[in-house]
């Protein structure tokens, strides 16, 4: 897919539905850019859309490096690797041991075990200029 502007947030939770619709258990989103690009909005829209609560308390999971949701969609996991001490600690987080879940993953080049098992990669970046975000999705297997 090209890059989408999405000029504010409002484009930003309209394609975060569009894609949580397109989304299936089992698969891996790697959500890819820098540090104020959008990443977390973007999840929270999905999740949002996935869970079919507008108003669901969604924080970032910087701190709890993972968030659990239980959505009608099945399980989700919102996963922020950004503190991630070393890439073996992966593995105790248990975010590939259910086949059902979808897994959001911000900061996933931090492990090339979840950047091996993605099925969509969501680039998002800051156009020049600063106003909204550049977002582009390819998708895997």
């Amino acid at each position: 897919m090209s890059p989408r502007l999405l000029p504010d947030d409002a484009a930003t939770a309209a394609f975060g539905a569009e894609l949580a619709a397109s989304l299936a258990p089992g698969d891996v989103v790697l959500l890819e850019g820098d540090l104020g690009a959008g990443k977390t909005a973007l999840a929270r829209a999905i999740i949002r859309s996935l869970a079919a609560d507008s108003a669901l308390d969604v924080p970032s999971p910087t701190f709890a490096l993972v968030q659990p949701y239980d959505t009608p969609k099945g399980p989700v996991l919102h996963v922020d690797l950004y503190r991630l001490g070393d890439p073996r600690e992966v593995d105790e987080l248990g975010l590939l041991d259910n086949p059902d879940a979808i897994v959001l993953v911000e900061w996933a080049e931090r492990s090339a075990e979840i950047t091996n098992a993605a099925s969509h990669i969501v680039t998002m970046a800051i156009p020049p200029g600063g106003a909204g975000r550049l977002v582009s999705v390819s998708r895997r297997g």
